[in-house]
């Protein structure tokens, strides 16, 4: 199937999936200069608060232009990085949360591998508006099954290499993240590694999304999740000062 992505894309889902924000942001900057016009209060005020809530608006979807259509991110060009041998590569396990657009480039960086793609939605849990529109449109890659956080029903140690493309986040709960990750680690080779991408609550991303980076965790976080669930190692390469590659051995 084609995988080359428009002109855009990225941010155009970023825009789309949220638009209920953009609508009451909007909504918000109209009552506070109808206010203005109506009430004796500061100019100056007025600007600060006019340029906040702009800067809250197009800053993000700026950041989200640059990570997901000029950095490269689905060329998948930052994976030399990893120490994956291709060569050696099987078993994938690409694992999603309701909204897959990499499961068919991961398929043609390894032709030869066999993927397996799951993908834990659980619309009774993950009920934010931008998860609901966003599977609303995903492609599905043929045969993805449906898992719970905590089960994936594939042997033991069979799976050399698992994806966490932004997605892991959406599991809100630490003792959830962590049985999602013995999981994980139960499914590894002996040789075998996770790949996960995420951006974090860091400064970068206060810049970013301001309030919004709470959606994310810090990299301490993610660290004593992968601890916690057995991996060995943990290590962090920077893709972008917005996302992180974290790749764990067992």
């Amino acid at each position: 199937m084609e995988t080359k992505r428009r002109k855009f894309q990225g941010v155009l889902n970023i825009l789309s999936f949220n638009r209920h924000f953009y609508i009451i942001g909007i909504g918000i900057l109209a009552l506070i200069t109808a206010s203005h016009q109506i009430f004796e209060w500061s100019d100056l005020l007025y600007w600060i608060i006019i340029a906040a809530f702009l800067y809250g608006l197009i800053i993000p979807l700026i950041v989200s232009a640059y990570v997901y259509d000029f950095s490269g991110y689905y060329d998948f060009q930052w994976l030399k990085n990893c120490s994956v041998d291709d060569s050696k590569v099987e078993q994938i396990l690409n694992i999603n949360a309701g909204f897959d657009e990499t499961s068919y480039i991961i398929k043609d960086h390894f032709p030869q591998a066999d993927l397996k793609v799951f993908d834990f939605y659980d619309a009774k849990r993950h009920t934010e508006p931008a998860i609901v529109r966003a599977r609303k449109v995903s492609i599905v890659y043929p045969d993805t099954q449906q898992m719970q956080s905590n089960s994936i029903h594939l042997a033991d140690q069979s799976i050399d290499v698992i994806f966490l493309l932004s997605a892991v986040h959406e599991i809100r709960s630490h003792e959830e993240k962590i049985l999602f990750l013995k999981e994980c680690h139960r499914l590894c080779k002996t040789g075998g590694k996770i790949i996960m991408v995420e951006h974090l609550r860091d400064f970068p991303n206060f810049l970013a999304f301001s309030v919004g980076f709470t959606h994310f965790f810090s990299k301490a976080v993610w660290k004593n999740a992968f601890s916690n669930a057995g991996f060995a190692s943990f290590k962090e390469v920077k893709f972008t000062p917005f996302m992180s590659i974290f790749i764990c051995t067992p």
